[in-house]
Formats: C-alpha cells, sequence, structure tokens
C-alpha cells in the first residue's frame, strides 16, 4: 500500500458533480454532489449496489453518458482543464483513450467480431498516437506479450470467437494500455469470468498498473475483490460516496451504516448454519428528491434527523471520511455488529493486500 505519510498529487478532482438523466418526461438525479480527488500512481476501488452511480461517475470522466444524460453542476478538472465544460467530440478525443481508458465488463461487447483483434488495437494506436504499418504492428505484438497472450505475430491475425472468454478480456485491457494512458478504469472486469480466470485478469492488471505507472479505478460490488487490489475504498449509495478511505480504514474500522451493511453481506463472513446476512429494503427513487440520508430507510440505527437532513462529512483521520450522523459529537454511541469482527479473525485470508 502507498504511504500515507506523504503528501499525494491529485491526478483528477471531482467536486460537487451532479449528473441527471431525463427519462420518459422525468429528471432523474443519477450522481449528487459528489466531492473527491484520485491520486496520481494509486488504485482506487468504487463501490456499492448495482444503480448507485458507479458506471455513470467515472463515464462523466470519458464523456460517455449517454444522450438523455447531462451534468447539471459541478467540475471535474484533469490536467488543469475542466473536462464538464467539454462539449465537442474533438475534445474528449484528446482525452479519451489517449489519457484515460476503460476495460468494461463485458468483452464480447466490446469487441467486434468482424475485425481481427490486431486491427481494433491498431485503431487506437492510429487514432490516438498516429502509429501504422510495421510501426503499429510492433506495438501491437508487444501489447499482447505485456497482457499474457502468447504467439502475438500469429494470435493479432485472429477474430474474438477464436479466444476464450478470459483471453477476449486480456485483448480489451491490451486496447485499454496500448496508448500508455495516464487512467486506467475497470467496470466490473472480471464479472462475466470464472473464479480462477478473475484472479489472474485482476494480477494482471496489477502487473500492468507497476509497468505503466497507471492511476486504478474499480468499479465493483463486490468488497472481497478489492481488499486484494485497492488502496483506497470510496463507498458509493444512491449517486453519493458516503464513505472513503484506505483499505485499512474501510475494513477494519468501517463507520457508515452502509458500510457496515455491505461487509456483513461478503460470503467470507457466513458461517455453516448461518443465513446470509442481506441488506433489507431497496435503494430510493432517485426520480424523487432524497430528503435526509439517502440510506435512512433501511438503517436500523437511523436518528430522527436521517429523515430531515443531509448529514455532511466528518473527518475521522486525515485520509478517511465518512457522510453518516453518528459520527456528530452529539450522537449516541452506537457499536458496528458483531459479524464484523469476522473480519479481523479473517484477516489473513480475507483481507491480505493492505
Amino acid at each position: 500500500m502507498s504511504e500515507t505519510t506523504k503528501t499525494p498529487e491529485p491526478v483528477l478532482q471531482v467536486k460537487d458533480l451532479n449528473v441527471k438523466f431525463s427519462l420518459r418526461g422525468r429528471v432523474l438525479h443519477a450522481i449528487r454532489g459528489v466531492t473527491m480527488d484520485i491520486y496520481r500512481g494509486e488504485s482506487l476501488a468504487i463501490v456499492g449496489e448495482s444503480g448507485s452511480g458507479k458506471s455513470v461517475l467515472t463515464k462523466t470522466f470519458m464523456g460517455l453518458l449517454d444522450q438523455n444524460g447531462w451534468v447539471d453542476s459541478g467540475s471535474i478538472v484533469f490536467e488543469g482543464e475542466d473536462l464538464t465544460t467539454f462539449s465537442a467530440e474533438k475534445d474528449w478525443l484528446r482525452i479519451r483513450g489517449r489519457k484515460i481508458a476503460m476495460v468494461l465488463q463485458d468483452p464480447m461487447t466490446s469487441l467486434n467480431p468482424l475485425k481481427t483483434i490486431g486491427k481494433q488495437i491498431g485503431e487506437a494506436l492510429m487514432l490516438h498516437q498516429g502509429l501504422k504499418g510495421e510501426e503499429a504492428d510492433k506495438r501491437i505484438q508487444e501489447v499482447l506479450l505485456d497482457v499474457g497472450i502468447d504467439e502475438p505475430a500469429r494470435r493479432m491475425k485472429q477474430y474474438p470467437h477464436q479466444f476464450s472468454g478470459g483471453m477476449r478480456q486480456r485483448v480489451v485491457i491490451a486496447i485499454a494500455i496500448a496508448c500508455q494512458s495516464q487512467i486506467l478504469i475497470c467496470d466490473e472486469p472480471t464479472t462475466a469470468l470464472d473464479v480462477t480466470i478473475q484472479a489472474q485478469i485482476l494480477q494482471l492488471i496489477r502487473n500492468l498498473i507497476h509497468k505503466y505507472d497507471l492511476t486504478a479505478v474499480y468499479i465493483t460490488h463486490d468488497l472481497g475483490v478489492v481488499a486484494n487490489i485497492a488502496d483506497r475504498i470510496a463507498v458509493m449509495y444512491a449517486g453519493d460516496i458516503v464513505e472513503i478511505g484506505t483499505c485499512e480504514e474501510i475494513f477494519y474500522d468501517p463507520r457508515h451504516p452502509y458500510t457496515w451493511a455491505l461487509l456483513s453481506s461478503l460470503p467470507q463472513l457466513g458461517r455453516k448454519g448461518e443465513a446470509l446476512y442481506a441488506i433489507k429494503g431497496t435503494p430510493p427513487n432517485l426520480f424523487n428528491e432524497v430528503v435526509g440520508d439517502a440510506f435512512a430507510p433501511r438503517n436500523p440505527h437511523a436518528l430522527n434527523i436521517d429523515f430531515r437532513e443531509r448529514p455532511p462529512y466528518f473527518d475521522v483521520s486525515p485520509t478517511h471520511r465518512v457522510r453518516s450522523w453518528l459520527e456528530d459529537p452529539r450522537a449516541p454511541k452506537v457499536e458496528p455488529p458483531e459479524i464484523l469482527k469476522r473480519i479481523r479473525e479473517q484477516g489473513g485470508s480475507l483481507y491480505e493486500h493492505c
């Protein structure tokens, strides 16, 4: 893990970001005032239930929102420019793929079945670096070797259907790293793969992060996965980051009841004969205005103020902050669920990275 004693350098800064979508004549408030920094060289994991806004947030970094979506307010500062001011595609082409790249979760929908993988990697090199011919072929073979695909001169002439699911995901990663971008966004990169291949792909991404000096942003719903890959974790709920801190802080000293619930749901903490913990209720409807703490209706420890006023951020440490009224000095003392003590008991097997 990165040393916390050094002052980290932000590579991308998000401030009070609000993203909305127009659907069937109604407005959905998908991202609700997110503020966060992403530091150079770190691995940041954004975790939360499906629909919490993880993918929408990172799509704004690359100008990939659907046509019915827009940034309503806020800023995303990267290399001194506010990306929310971009309106022309030519502006985004300076960033997308060249400076910020993305690995999507399903390689079959990411790759064109009618083109060889060499041509698909070559398109990125031609668009962003102007490489073609022998120079491009040499770079294509280099990145194929980097992602663990042997015989690159032969394999670059093959089509996606000639590769297994794990190998196709390696090709998608090769396209993402070909132009040596600064930030690599991994959107559930192992969801479509079996468990043994998942571990290989995650190890591959870790190796590439070190080799290319990348800043990585992982999107996942699986806290068990991020324990082994992330330096910091941002917990997202209903379009907002409710807690953010280092791996050690989120796993060993979580403060938000939603983080408690996510950790309690880890299968690794289950015991034979006991029912696996499940979070009761459903996330709020973001077509409606969220009053107070969005998690309050599902929170057994909710205070009266949680239903009336949105909590501010409270600093737990210089690297750990949480949006919860339970951190207010006037709030009653509430202990985390007993099940979370098992994280310390199983620390060697559950939590190896930090």
